[in-house]
């Protein structure tokens, strides 16, 4: 009997400890973040397949908005306050408003002229896809590459438009200048085509 009692006690106190540190190995890997985090990815690859793959452009910008919301939640798990808002301000607000605007103006009534038939293009794109997904999977999976250290503890330093502000003007300063002019001449090249007639 004393023997069968230390036995069942013994059981009971292996459930428990079992249990626990099943419970602690739940609570210390997913956290909040982490689940966002694989949320937010999978959200984002499948608006993207839902975008590529729909016949209405309508729906395709609409999985495209979607898209860019998942991003910019991606970039904010990630500690990138700045990229995250501006994924959402200038992707889902300005370059979708002009994608609407082209759908808008392009008379795409008739899906008939939007049906592609089946060439070797597609082949080649579907071949070439596959080859840089098990690229990837073998880097990621099975190389051994020695890859840089990890900054994670300073991306919540890095991320902030302070931070990114302050590297644009003093150490990459004269990139930022030339985009500048170079997204001036874009502009002025925009409006003299779009003038029909100068003065």
């Amino acid at each position: 009997m004393d023997s069968h009692a230390v036995a069942t006690g013994a059981l009971y106190g292996y459930r428990n400890q079992k249990s626990s540190s099943t419970n602690n190995f739940f609570e210390s890997s997913v956290t909040l973040e982490t689940f966002l985090f694989y949320t937010l990815g999978a959200v984002s690859v499948g608006s993207a397949l839902m975008m590529v793959t729909r016949r209405s452009p309508v729906m395709s910008a609409l999985y495209l908005i979607l898209n860019f919301f998942a991003l910019g939640g991606l970039y904010l798990s990630l500690h990138a306050q700045f990229i995250a808002f501006i994924q959402i301000l200038v992707y889902a607000g300005a370059i979708m408003v002009l994608f609407v605007f082209v759908i808008m103006l392009l008379n795409l009534g008739d899906e008939k002229k939007l049906n592609e038939r089946f060439s070797w293009k597609k082949i080649v794109g579907a071949g070439l896809s596959f080859g840089v997904l098990m690229e990837l999977i073998f880097v990621f999976a099975f190389s051994k590459a020695n890859l840089p250290p990890s900054h994670f503890e300073k991306a919540t330093d890095i991320g902030t438009v302070e931070n990114i502000g302050m590297q644009l003007f003093t150490t990459f300063l004269f990139p930022f200048e030339v985009t500048s002019v170079l997204l001036l001449a874009a502009i002025v090249g925009a409006v003299v085509l779009a003038k029909k007639k100068l003065n």
